[in-house]
């Protein structure tokens, strides 16, 4: 799915509009969308909607939503920021001929009726403002807005979040009262810089139009939009051919994913060597090990120091093992001869979880990279920080190698400040992919993967319960698996990212944000796997 510019996005409606699938047309399919989405998340029969309906067409879209959420049983009021005229809005003619109920701003200057919709309201749908506004806000606009939000507020507030059924079992009482909507994004959202005014009506739910914008995956208006869903409105999808940006969504990263052949054996499935941990940071090698075992590689070998060798094995049966010279439990230079030697054979090769920094590990790596041959390569954690200490680093690498850097790591192997990073998280990656020649996995909310081409692809989740010690050892663990089972650095990021993503989204459904540790994320690799079910039926198999 590709991720538009408001620009971008003008001119693919222009040549929809050109090519006979008109505005009119584009605006009732929108409409109908948000509707249908409100109604799969809560009943309307009989229930209060407020749709908060602005003067261009964001507030068309919401006009049109109002007359199919009426059609649907809701009793619906549509909140006018300003006058429309029903002899030139056809959709505002309609919802007059249904008899919807409307409410100027400007017959209710102390918003005294505003109030009392919104303290009613069992859906409120935002519909103020598109595109096309950018922040600060004022006037009306602003005022409906703030109004708005301090009774959503004052509600939710008052009303208890869960009752006790059992004094050690806390129960939710359902969802939200009143859901939030957002018609393309909340009212006050840069759809370019993802900064959102001071006065937006946070959603629960947000849905947008033909593709996502920009600005849906940059904070903090990123943390406002709730579930974001992207609704069909009929334009070609030949008219976005050529942008490069996409987002990953089930079927991009069910095609990138390596068959199951029910003929397959660990060959076939890819021999990947991890070198990793020291006796401080023993759990990176076990977690990138295990990672790599559940991500489907056919053979993980873990080259760590010897002094770790026994612990780690302990728990990590699946994998064989390398174990290395060491000093005073890192790896140390000599090692470095042995990993060129065994690596030969392998498909792909790890190296940096948990090595730590001290100048023996940096001569290590040295060494290593300075090998005529490797196969295709990840570096991750203290391997890019020693990166960022040597001359001429992207260099030294093989060609295509694969970059996992958290925003810190960037920061140093850029030599900028973290915040420089933060800043725009698109085209840093994408900016340094191109200087240095690799792929970089630009991990954090909204994982951004480039390629020096200049292709991009957003993750798209954002979850803090992957803010947690291990999960980056999980991440690049899986993408050597997918790298040792033959696909290509690029797809093997961005279809990593993703399982690593939907892992996380279902350990934080089953666990919660608060208490995920890594090691929820790896045990629900296999689960994400199976849920994008790219595997084969295993030949022979009776239907019962």
């Amino acid at each position: 799915m590709k991720v538009v510019t408001v620009e971008e996005m003008r001119h693919i409606e222009a040549a929809s509009d050109a090519a006979g699938h008109s505005y009119a047309a584009m605006m009732e399919r929108a409409g109908r969308a948000v509707a249908e989405a409100v109604v799969r998340q809560v009943g309307v029969a009989g229930r209060a909607v407020l749709v908060l309906v602005g003067p261009g067409n964001n507030g068309g879209d919401g006009l049109v939503a109002a007359r199919h959420l009426a059609e649907h049983g809701a009793a619906v009021t549509c909140y006018l920021l300003r006058p429309r005229d029903p002899s030139a809005d056809e959709n505002f003619r309609l919802v007059q001929e249904r008899g919807i109920a409307v409410v100027l701003a400007a017959d209710d200057p102390q918003r005294v009726q505003l109030r009392r919709l919104a303290a009613e309201a069992e859906v409120v749908l935002d519909a103020l403002l598109g595109t096309g506004a950018r922040p600060p806000l004022r006037g009306t606009a602003a005022a409906v807005l703030r109004e708005v939000g301090a009774v959503v507020a004052a509600r939710r507030q008052a009303a208890p979040r869960l009752t006790l059924t059992r004094l050690t079992m806390p129960s939710p009482t359902g969802p939200r009262r009143p859901l939030v909507v957002a018609v393309d994004g909340p009212s006050g959202l840069d759809y370019e810089s993802g900064a959102l005014d001071e006065a937006a009506l946070p959603a629960d739910l947000t849905v947008t139009f033909a593709y996502p914008k920009r600005g849906h995956f940059r904070f903090p208006g990123a943390g406002a939009l709730g579930d974001l869903i992207v609704a069909d409105i009929g334009t070609d999808p030949a008219l976005a051919a050529d942008i490069a940006l996409e987002v990953a969504d089930p079927e991009m990263v069910r095609r990138l994913l390596p068959p199951r052949p029910p003929d397959g054996h660990k060959g076939t499935f890819g021999k990947a060597m991890i070198v990793a941990g020291s006796v401080n940071y023993t759990g990176a090698a076990y977690l990138a090990g295990a990672a790599a075992t559940k991500a489907g590689a056919g053979l993980v070998t873990l080259a760590l120091p010897t002094a770790i060798h026994a612990p780690v094995a302990a728990h990590l049966a699946e994998a064989t093992y390398l174990p290395l010279p060491h000093a005073q439990g890192v790896i140390a230079p000599p090692a470095a001869d042995l990993v060129g030697e065994r690596s030969v054979g392998y498909d792909a090769l790890l190296i940096g979880p948990g090595l730590g920094r001290t100048p023996e590990t940096r001569t290590f790596v040295e060494r290593v990279l300075s090998r005529a041959a490797l196969p295709p390569l990840v570096v991750d954690a203290d391997g890019l920080n020693i990166l960022s200490e040597l001359e001429d680093w992207p260099a030294r690498l093989p060609p295509g190698t694969v970059l996992t850097p958290h925003p810190g790591e960037m920061a140093r192997l850029m030599g900028v400040r973290t915040g420089a990073v933060q800043g725009d998280r698109l085209a840093v990656a994408r900016g340094q992919a191109a200087a240095w020649g690799h792929f970089v996995v630009l991990k954090g909310a909204h994982t951004v993967v480039a390629a020096p081409d200049g292709r991009a692809v957003i993750e798209p989740f954002a979850n803090p319960g992957l803010a947690t010690a291990g999960t980056g050892d999980v991440l690049a663990g899986t993408i050597v698996a997918l790298l040792a089972q033959g696909v290509e650095p690029f797809e093997a990021a961005v279809a990593g990212a993703y399982l690593h993503g939907l892992a996380g989204e279902l350990a934080r459904e089953l666990v919660g944000a608060a208490g995920m540790t890594a090691g929820d994320v790896l045990e629900h690799l296999p689960h994400a796997w199976h849920l994008l079910d790219v595997g084969h039926r295993p030949a022979g198999r009776l239907a019962s």
